[in-house]
């Protein structure tokens, strides 16, 4: 009985131990999480609303717009963002509607946001700007080059999520595994933060919609990436209202007018990528006049492998909007904002 209990006793000590360790591990994440987003940001109030935003640079301005799970935060590591400011760029990095310090509106609609772009470049005393939009961002991105030719001076879309006809534009009730899914992975920091832990192959092939197998074969700098990306999501519990606003806009795809996008545009996308964007991608490239499509054959939504010459393609891209500063009149000294 001594032996059965100093066992037990071990074994709940050990258990103690180990949780202890675990949640040690989840707070320090969760301090570089919560020093990464309060700092280097802005909210600024608009005619229509607040808006989260940072800026850096004081070159030509580029509005980025981020994907699901993101915020001003998500693509600031981008490695594109020292070569852009490098080339003449203002990088202006928003939070869209319910993440982090932007907060979710009555009307969080698509066209809402698009307006608020157009608030915000206008508070900012930005006549026009380049855009590059990441996977939800996209829809957004693709109204605003529509609705505000003329404060839209090139589209960029990497991965991107749209509409295409003949695919389903609503999405059926969630199972009842994927709404637990919703209200605790995606609504828990803890739980999101242990499930990168136990389930990598999962977290990277359903949230990052990346192939386990493409991410286990990248090399280690692209291993970091999915990485970086997948954990730059913490504080999850501070985009969980625009977590779930995209999942609305994204299962709720309306048709654009791309015949009326006449600005230069890119679109990226890879034939793997387990959200389907490359369908996207073909179509709007096919729709808006002069598009260019750069196709992957792998590398799942996060291009992995193709990093180094997406960066380059982008860059390449939209080099010539630099000159466009010098060229301006009455242009505001963007760096004085």
């Amino acid at each position: 009985m001594k032996t059965k209990a100093a066992v037990s006793l071990t074994v709940v000590a050990g258990s103690a131990v180990s949780a202890a360790l675990t949640y040690r591990a989840f707070r320090r994440e969760m301090e570089r999480a919560e020093t990464r987003i309060s700092s280097g940001s802005k909210v600024i109030t608009t005619s229509r609303g607040q808006i989260e935003y940072a800026s850096t640079g004081d070159g030509f301005p580029l509005l980025i717009i981020h994907g699901a799970g993101g915020g001003f935060d998500q693509l600031r590591g981008f490695e594109s963002d020292t070569r852009l400011r490098s080339l003449g760029f203002r990088p202006i990095f928003v939070s869209r509607f319910g993440y982090l310090r932007t907060p979710l509106p009555a009307d969080a609609s698509t066209e809402a946001q698009v307006d608020a772009y157009a608030a915000l470049l206008d508070t900012l005393g930005i006549e026009q700007a380049g855009v590059v939009a990441i996977s939800a961002g996209a829809p957004s991105g693709l109204r605003f080059a529509a609705k505000y030719p003329d404060k839209c001076a090139a589209l960029a879309l990497l991965v991107p999520a749209a509409y295409v006809p003949g695919s389903r534009t609503t999405a059926p009730d969630a199972p009842p595994l994927m709404e637990l899914f919703r209200r605790t992975l995606l609504k828990s920091d803890f739980a999101f933060w242990l499930a990168t832990k136990v389930a990598r192959g999962a977290m990277i092939e359903n949230i990052l919609g990346t192939p386990f197998d493409v991410a286990e074969r990248a090399s280690a700098t692209e291993r970091r990436r999915l990485h970086d990306v997948l954990m730059d999501i913490l504080p999850v519990s501070k985009r969980w209202a625009g977590l779930l606003n995209d999942v609305k806009v994204v299962t709720h795809l309306e048709p654009a007018n791309l015949p009326q996008i006449k600005v230069p545009t890119l679109l990226v996308s890879a034939e793997d990528c387990l959200y389907g964007t490359f369908r996207s991608a073909r179509y709007l490239a096919e729709q808006i006049p002069g598009a260019r499509l750069v196709m992957y054959p792998d590398g799942g939504h996060l291009w992995v492998g193709h990093d180094a010459e997406t960066q380059t393609v982008l860059t390449e891209f939209l080099q010539p909007l630099a000159g466009l500063i010098k060229e301006s009149k009455g242009v505001p000294d963007y760096a004085s904002l």
